[in-house]
């Protein structure tokens, strides 16, 4: 696990050098699904075995029988504010697509927009360190990258993976009958935009800093079998558990049932969500789900829950419920949050999840 209080400073306060922060400053879903439908793509090959059709994490390309390349692109804004705890939540982040998709992570790119006329060296020192001791733990390599004057500083990664092209977590692939595990708390978007206000500091949110620089290499930890019990898998990052995971139900055609009760949260996101500490991506995340999903059990608190942009969240993993008991036990040891939440059915009218 990343050292967060060996490296905490605040000297710069990188949150207020910025707009937006971490995933929150994706493009809103709904904006994005527009603007990729007015593009005419090349041919796809038959060897692409996963493309951005489905809004899945990663895209997956075969290479033989035994090996697929896993590929993805992940950058943004400071979302706190020391400097190497930034580098760390961002490759965290973008290695979390492969991690969703099955793979292991093998080498990776650096992006990096830094604005040198108005922040040290330093800075961009300490948000390289802090990507790579994280791609370090991960057992990957940072192989290069490219570097832009800017005016704002972005970081990220693209990661190049690998995994057999017949284990691949696709999103596709929920069967009903399914369990529904999460992996990770909610509530990173609310304490960051706490931390972005000032009403916090990142000793306050703690928790959610371990949590976003934590590894979601839940591949390693699981047995091959629990690892073959595995269906669906996608990670819940800007858009949202509401709209990643309505992304998985439609991608597979299924309905998700989840009880709001046993979905994992920080001890403080409820407070600092009731407080309005909120994003623009909150707003972006109920419009884009709001046909699609069934709240009406929840308050309009709890549904803010939901729709909560996280940074580096966790796993959303659509498991073989004869293994769900053994596969809880093995990843709770490194996921103490992790949590059954709910189950997958067949699709039944027109909402693809249904929170209870």
């Amino acid at each position: 696990m990343y050292d967060i209080a060996q490296c905490m400073t605040e000297s710069i306060k990188l949150t207020q050098t910025v707009q937006k922060g971490g995933c929150a400053a994706k493009l809103a879903a709904s904006d994005l699904r527009r603007i990729l439908g007015q593009v005419r793509f090349p041919p796809r090959p038959e060897a692409l075995l996963v493309d951005g059709g489905l809004f899945d994490d990663a895209a997956i390309y075969k290479i033989s029988d035994e090996i697929a390349l896993v590929q993805t692109l992940d950058f943004f804004t400071p979302i706190v504010d020391t400097a190497k705890i930034f580098g760390a939540i961002a490759a965290a982040n973008a290695l979390s697509d492969v991690y969703a998709m099955g793979g292991k992570p093998e080498t990776c790119l650096a992006i990096l927009a830094f604005p040198s006329q108005t922040l040290p060296e330093q800075i961009a020192i300490d948000v390289l360190q802090g990507a790579c001791d994280v791609i370090a733990e991960a057992k990957a390599v940072l192989a290069g990258g490219h570097s832009i004057d800017d005016d704002t500083l972005k970081f990220g990664l693209s990661v190049t993976g690998r995994v057999h092209p017949d284990r691949i977590w696709a999103n596709n692939k929920a069967r009903p009958g399914d369990a529904l595990i999460l992996t990770k708390p909610l509530g990173t978007g609310a304490l960051t935009a706490a931390l972005k206000r000032q009403q916090a500091s990142e000793s306050d949110i703690e928790a959610a800093l371990y949590s976003m620089t934590r590894l979601n290499n839940v591949i390693d930890i699981l047995s091959e079998a629990s690892a073959l019990a595995v269906h669906a898998a996608t990670d819940i990052t800007g858009f949202g558990f509401s709209g990643h995971s309505l992304q998985l139900a439609q991608a597979s055609r299924v309905q998700l049932q989840i009880d709001w009760q046993f979905l994992p949260q920080f001890s403080q996101t409820m407070h600092y969500l009731e407080k309005g500490f909120l994003t623009k991506a909150h707003r972006a995340n109920a419009q884009y789900t709001q046909e699609k999903i069934e709240v009406s059990a929840l308050s309009e608190l709890q549904r803010l829950l939901l729709h909560d942009p996280q940074t580096s969240g966790g796993l959303l993993l659509s498991v073989d419920e004869k293994h769900l008991t053994k596969i809880l036990s093995e990843i709770t040891e490194h996921f103490p949050f992790a949590r059954h939440i709910g189950s997958v059915k067949e699709a039944e009218g027109s909402m693809s999840c249904v929170y209870r």
